[in-house]
């Protein structure tokens, strides 16, 4: 039986469902010869806590969601997210801080900090990885653990994995989909009547769209996960400024309406292209009709379609179910699966 010790940096609500998804998880866990226990976190606004013996998960989650600190579960006093990674004596760093789009920080140091402190590193923050991910995997390598983010794209679902395990030297040419569920929300809405105010008004409703909705709807939430693809996976650094977005606050109803009359419909479409070594990428919204995959993505639905040298075409598509609208339980089961993966 192997025991690891886990510090989450970051305890919002992905962090939560994270927790609670390995504590339900556990026996199963315990079947493949995996245990753990928490032993750091590092919240926004309610304080800090380690305690290389382990917390009391359940305390901390009772205590952030009733608003309080949880700081009094702590066994030695840790006043910043560094001071937690630094004394929490763990195996595993979940990184699950808000994301900094600009410079990928104070990411980018937590996970520093817990490579060199030995420490497997698994986030959904896309910072790190579009601003530091050669970086982070040399550091990985150098000290025999592993970098891993799955969540970052298309939350729980293997976007990276499939690419990395399922597809060995296959050359990617292309890449297009849909990646913002709050974008694909709001124009599915107004292709049903709504006003753009009125639609996005539901989808902040639900929990979809923050109360500034700016990263949504001006298409930087969509280029930095292009961004991090390209990274990742094209083999070519970039930034979402490289990127250059164009979002939807200029598409009105007369125009869905429009495209309505001629069996066509508004998507908020990802795209990277790489053509004899230079890639070109973009965020803009497409006209799409019935013969594309991104034209049956309606509402919350996301996905994407990777184009090889050796498989054309290869699709991944999150549907949108009754009851279902994605978001934190979807992105933990990726740090989850992550997890997983690393410690077998």
């Amino acid at each position: 039986m192997k025991h690891y010790k886990l510090a989450l940096i970051g305890f919002g609500n992905v962090a939560r469902a994270l927790a609670r998804l390995l504590v339900r998880k556990q026996e199963w866990l315990e079947q493949q010869g995996i245990t753990f226990s928490f032993t750091g976190i590092s919240t926004g606004r309610h304080g800090f806590a380690v305690n290389p013996d382990g917390l009391d998960i359940q305390k901390a989650l009772q205590l952030v969601e009733s608003g309080q600190s949880i700081s009094a579960l702590s066994t030695s006093p840790v006043e910043d997210s560094l001071a937690v990674v630094k004394n929490s004596s763990a195996d595993v760093l979940f990184e699950n801080s808000p994301v900094n789009t600009q410079t990928g920080q104070p990411a980018l140091d937590h996970i520093r900090t817990g490579l060199n402190l030995g420490m497997h590193t698994i986030t959904a923050n896309k910072g790190p990885v579009v601003h530091g991910y050669r970086e982070l995997t040399a550091l990985a390598k150098s000290k025999g653990k592993m970098f891993r983010f799955e969540s970052t794209v298309l939350g729980g679902a293997p976007v990276f994995s499939v690419m990395r395990e399922a597809f060995p030297l296959a050359e990617l040419s292309s890449i297009k989909g849909i990646f913002n569920a709050t974008t694909n929300v709001i124009l599915s809405r107004m292709e049903n009547g709504e006003s753009y105010d009125e639609a996005l008004k539901y989808a902040q409703s639900i929990g979809l769209a923050e109360t500034d909705p700016t990263n949504d709807v001006d298409g930087w939430d969509a280029a930095i996960k292009v961004a991090a693809l390209v990274t990742v996976l094209m083999d070519t650094p970039m930034t979402p400024q490289q990127v250059n977005p164009t979002g939807i606050r200029g598409i009105t109803p007369e125009m869905i309406a429009n495209a309505k009359a001629e069996g066509k419909r508004y998507k908020l479409v990802c795209s990277a292209e790489k053509v004899d070594g230079k890639v070109t990428a973009s965020v803009a919204p497409q006209l799409v009709d019935s013969s594309s995959p991104l034209y049956g993505m309606m509402n919350s639905s996301t996905g994407i379609t990777f184009r090889t040298d050796v498989i054309l075409d290869y699709s991944i598509i999150l549907s949108e179910k009754p009851g279902m609208k994605g978001g934190p339980v979807e992105t933990a089961y990726g740090l989850f699966a992550d997890f997983v993966n690393i410690v077998k």
